[in-house]
Parts: C-alpha cells; sequence; structure tokens
C-alpha cells in the first residue's frame, strides 16, 4: 500500500509532491532522495513545468521538516524509547536496527554540530543524524540552520545532475545514470566541506593567538 503511493506521488510529481516525499525521506520511512529530486529537474529541464530552484526549495523544506519530526520525537522520547523503536518489528520495518543508530550516534558525538551538515551528504547517516542531534539536544534554531545548508547542498547537487542528465539519457534510464554521478560528487563535496572546516579552525586559532 506505501508502495503504491510512493509510485503515485512520485508519477505525479509536482512541488508538493516532491515536499511530501522528501520529509518522508528525511524522516525514519526509507525513501531515497534520488529518486525524487532528479526527476523532478529533469522534468523542468524538459517541459518546463517546474522552475528548478522552486525544486530545490521545495525538497529542502521537505528535508528539514522530515528531518524536525524525528529531532523532536528523540528529544522527547529519549535513548531507552528510541532503541526500543528500533529494535521494534516497525523499527525493522523501517530499514532501522541498533547498529545503524549507534553508528550515527558515534558520528554526532566525533562532529558535533557540524555533523549535521556534513551528514545530509552521508548515505546511510542522512536520515539518521537527526535522531543522536535530538537525543543530545542540540540547539533547534543550530539544529534547522545547518540541517537546511546540509540538505540544501545534496539537493542542489541532485537537481543539476537531474538537469544535466536530461540532456545525455533518457528518463527511463536516469536512476542508473545518478547512481553513476553520485559517489564521486559525494566525495568531492565532503573533500570541500572538511577543507573550509579545517580552514576555518585555523583562521579561529590563528586570531585568537593574537
Amino acid at each position: 500500500m506505501l508502495t503504491d503511493l510512493f509510485q503515485g506521488l512520485l508519477d505525479h510529481l509536482n512541488y508538493w509532491n516532491v515536499m511530501i516525499l522528501m520529509i518522508i525521506e528525511s524522516s525514519f520511512i526509507p525513501f531515497p532522495s534520488e529518486v525524487v529530486v532528479p526527476p523532478a529537474a529533469y522534468m523542468a529541464a524538459q517541459e518546463g513545468k517546474m522552475s528548478l530552484p522552486l525544486v530545490i526549495a521545495f525538497a529542502t523544506l521537505g528535508s528539514v521538516i522530515g528531518a524536525v519530526i524525528n529531532y523532536v520525537l528523540s528529544f522527547y522520547l529519549g535513548r531507552p524509547l528510541m532503541y526500543r523503536f528500533v529494535n521494534s518489528r516497525l523499527g525493522h520495518l523501517c530499514l532501522l536496527n541498533q547498529e545503524k543508530l549507534e553508528r550515527a550516534e558515534a558520528y554526532f558525538d566525533k562532529r558535533g554540530v557540524m555533523a549535521t551538515l556534513i551528514g545530509r551528504l552521508l548515505p546511510g547517516i542522512r536520515q539518521l543524524i537527526s535522531i543522536p542531534a535530538g537525543l543530545s539536544r542540540m540547539h533547534f534554531g543550530h539544529f534547522v540552520i545547518f540541517t537546511a545548508i546540509g540538505a540544501g547542498l545534496w539537493n542542489i547537487i541532485l537537481a543539476l545532475l537531474g538537469w544535466y542528465l536530461q540532456k545525455v539519457v533518457p528518463l527511463e534510464q536516469l536512476d542508473e545514470a545518478v547512481k553513476q554521478y553520485e559517489r564521486p560528487i559525494i566525495a568531492i563535496i565532503i573533500s570541500a566541506v572538511v577543507l573550509a572546516t579545517i580552514v576555518y579552525c585555523f583562521r579561529k586559532f590563528r586570531s585568537s593567538s593574537h
């Protein structure tokens, strides 16, 4: 039934359906953003029915809303209940388990608030990073800002990729083409973010030492 609902939304992509699917993608229900944003951008390039900036904006809004849902639930339920949920039958249906949540928590603990930005670019971490943010009671405003930046950056990458691939491959080959480009692009973006963070920290250290 859920599969039919998702397919119905994908078959009739518009701004609102993009937002709904991205809310789902950022929440507990596993649903890849790669099958939402590139086709919407592909349509914007091919048919002009949608605007590329609005596709990115609605996708990012949906990502933030879905992440906030996870954050709020984690914030109020706490660690014991969240672990009980991921180990439950419903949690397993959502493709969650204790190992994935522990990995997300370890990633968050190691990188702090920057994890909410960089984590949005990492498969397997992207949907879960808001849970440790809520469990650690990260400042809500900072959480929303970093999530919006990370999700926005990821959606821009997917949208530009979909826009470009409209000139290269037919629609039925889009999903496979996106997978081929995805990993090297993620590696480049993460390297750039890490380098920018190092430069920022170095400059901050130098200014504080004077």
